[in-house]
């Protein structure tokens, strides 16, 4: 009996159904008459009414076999049923709630799951009949009485019990979400007690001095639900009706909104695609505890949108559901974090409705979401693979095949081949979730490959674009397409750590000076997209032999106020992003988490910054990388970065010897140099091998740079 207490279902009755049973020595006005549930003062209306004669024409006779079969799985479920009575004099019918015990045979024996109004009922009401869920559905049984006390009810089934529409949308019983509605200043709270994808109800107190005149019912409410661990809904209501009450007060509250802007509109978004067989979602839902599983209508690296039945909906827009599951044919599994984003209504073919719901991703485990982009890079064109098992030796062959290791650049890293072999064999077997391979294969052939490397906290490096040319293909602009719509769906999840794109690139190079160049140029906004050059020179070819600093020039670790000073130099110069890119902001100066993820994956990255200072004057400043050899082929994650704050009496025979210097303090012996600005180095006479350019693009501006792709892709 406790247990039926505390976990009874709210079921929301249609007044004509639970006066049905009068109809044939009543008159018309009864149809008029009202309903109440005891216990349950502050049932809504019906969405839809039918007449007394359209309900016995749908009504569908069931056997009492099924009947019995009903009531056993109610006990089991520890459920209740309603139990009506109608008013002997009046036009008035009440409810009660019952649980109903092991029924074996035509007698049931109901446990009162209420208030005991048993007094009452007898001397003023008789029974009518006994009315239990069924899904979107109720069950009407016209049984006999036989007893009736403080306990319960017995009742005698009869062969009359049918099945009739209650018409309604479900309400869903809630439990352990607390609600707070707020209202010009005033706060009340309370708790969630039912709920749809229309509307929900709420059980608030007034708090003294709180009283519920203070609360304006003609005018919009917000609404917070949550449980002592998350926060899943928020959003503005109007209140459909209220109860009556001092202290305590029952609202019904309709969402104003049936769709959201979780993230700011984009003119470019996700592509969607209906997959065969389609997966589904399945989840915890927040507010009834109860396991809910929905078919995926389409599916984006962004999103979803699932099917919902237009009588049990339970999606509000702008709830969160943070322990999703996405089961493609009970193969595999990926978690997520989502949001509803809209409802909208559907109409089938057979003219049937049904509710469509959007979900926005939130967050992923990174090596999920790459399961399921590459899913759908795949289901786009067969030939497009993200993060596939290489075959290493064909990916060399290709590399010196398409000229992508040229003579030069194998003169440089030949000595390392060894490991950089390893590497590689960490990076393009292990798939870790630092590291992006895109690439186009037909036959086992490869004709186009991209990469990505996350060397930055917050910013992912585009490298070791080639392709084969071919007239059959244009390989090479695949893979940058798929690389773009792999930024396009992922950057929005915080896990992985997607806030700019960059690449080095020389502008002598034809290809990326247009894609990444052009789209600078196009942008027309440093804070959106910036270009900064480089002097690229090898360490070996700066020194001289026994090149010393004087004893007035210091190096020293860097603090905060040089990287301000750095700021202010740059603004001036650029006004670009390089600097919050490549984590050169006193915010990041300590931070260094992303070395602990290299680590994990058996891959080196470390960063340290020194300060070149003249009698406490800043001149520059020194980023040292260190990584795995070859990691980047051209050394860029292996190097040191200088960047020269004050050249006034920094002349290159100085600037040799502090770089000779910290080659010393970190270790390193061949490296490559990279100097900023370029202007020093041609000031300074400095011989440099080539310029390489510094290209960030900002997400926030992901629009801009698709919009300029776009139409650049359609000349080339």
């Amino acid at each position: 009996m406790e247990r039926a207490k505390k976990k009874f279902p709210i079921i929301e009755l249609n007044s004509d159904v639970s006066r049905q049973e009068n109809a044939n020595k009543r008159t018309a006005a009864v149809a008029g008459r009202k309903t109440h549930a005891i216990g349950l003062e502050n049932a809504p209306d019906a969405v839809r009414k039918q007449s007394l004669n359209e309900k016995q024409a749908a009504a569908k006779k069931v056997d009492k076999t099924q009947l019995i079969n009903k009531l056993n799985f109610t006990n089991f479920q520890d459920g209740t049923v309603l139990i009506n009575f109608s008013h002997i004099k009046y036009d008035k019918v009440i409810t009660l709630r019952a649980a109903p015990q092991p029924c074996m045979g035509d007698l049931v024996d109901c446990l009162w799951a209420e208030a005991n109004y048993t007094s009452h009922i007898t001397q003023s009401y008789e029974f009518s009949n006994l009315l239990i869920a069924n899904g979107q559905k109720l069950l009407k049984v016209d049984a006999e009485l036989v007893k009736i006390d403080q306990e319960g009810i017995s009742l005698l089934l009869t062969d009359e019990c049918y099945e009739i529409s209650s018409r309604r949308v479900r309400r869903h019983s809630c439990e352990g979400i607390k609600v707070q509605l707020m209202q010009n200043s005033t706060v009340f709270s309370g708790s969630l007690m039912d709920f749809n994808g229309f509307s929900f109800r709420v059980k608030l107190d007034a708090v003294p001095p709180q009283t519920f005149d203070w609360m304006n019912p003609e005018q919009p409410v917000n609404i917070v639900l949550s449980d002592p661990a998350f926060t899943y809904y928020s959003g503005e209501c109007k209140i459909l009706r209220h109860t009556r009450g001092h202290r305590t007060r029952n609202y019904i509250l309709e969402p104003l909104k049936k769709e959201i802007q979780r993230f700011k509109q984009k003119e470019f978004r996700s592509e969607r695609y209906e997959l065969t067989p389609s997966p589904n979602i399945a989840f915890q839902h927040p507010f009834t505890k109860m396991r809910v599983d929905l078919k995926v209508v389409d599916l984006s690296g962004s999103g979803f949108s699932v099917e919902e039945d237009e009588h049990n909906t339970a999606l509000l827009p702008g709830m969160i559901l943070p322990d999703l599951v996405l089961n493609f044919s009970d193969s595999y599994q990926i978690k997520c974090t989502g949001q509803v984003v809209f409802r909208k209504t559907m109409i089938a073919a057979n003219g049937q409705k049904w509710i469509k719901c959007g979900l926005a991703l939130l967050d992923m485990d990174i090596r999920d979401h790459l399961k399921l982009i590459a899913l759908l890079h795949q289901t786009k064109d067969k030939n497009s693979y993200i993060c596939n098992d290489v075959d290493l030796d064909k990916l060399w062959n290709f590399f010196f095949e398409t000229g992508f290791i040229y003579p030069d650049k194998y003169a440089a890293i030949q000595k390392n081949k060894k490991q950089i072999k390893e590497t590689y064999a960490k990076i393009y077997t292990r798939n870790p979730h630092i590291a992006r391979h895109f690439i186009y294969q037909d036959k086992g052939t490869i004709f186009g490959h991209m990469a990505m490397l996350r060397f930055y906290e917050s910013a992912w490096m585009i490298h070791h674009h080639a392709a084969k040319k071919s007239t059959l293909n244009k390989a090479g602009l695949i893979v940058l397409d798929q690389i773009g719509r792999m930024i396009n769906d992922s950057h929005r999840l915080y896990s992985l750590h997607m806030d700019y794109m960059i690449c080095y690139y020389r502008p002598d190079n034809k290809f990326p000076s247009r894609v990444f160049g052009g789209a600078a140029r196009s942008i027309k906004d440093p804070k959106g997209c910036s270009l900064d050059g480089f002097a690229y020179l090898h360490f070996k070819n700066l020194a001289r032999p026994q090149s010393q600093l004087p004893a007035d020039w210091q190096i020293s670790e860097t603090r905060p106020d040089g990287l301000r000073d750095l700021a202010d130099l740059y603004d001036h110069i650029s006004g670009g992003l390089m600097l919050e890119a490549i984590d050169m902001t006193p915010g990041k100066l300590d931070c260094d988490e992303l070395s602990k993820e290299y680590s994990k994956e058996g891959l080196i990255r470390q960063r340290q910054l020194y300060s070149l200072k003249k009698d406490g004057i800043l001149k520059a400043i020194f980023l040292v990388n260190t990584s795995n050899v070859g990691l980047n082929l051209s050394d860029i994650t292996n190097c040191v970065k200088v960047f020269v704050t004050d050249s006034e009496q920094l002349d290159a025979d100085i600037l040799r010897a502090a770089v000779s210097a910290v080659a010393e303090i970190t270790g390193k012996d061949d490296f490559p140099t990279l100097l900023y600005p370029v202007a020093y180095a041609d000031e300074q006479g400095i011989n440099y091998e080539k310029i390489y350019n510094l290209w960030v693009c900002s997400l926030q501006y992901s629009d801009e740079y698709f919009r300029y792709l776009g139409r650049l892709l359609r000349f080339i």
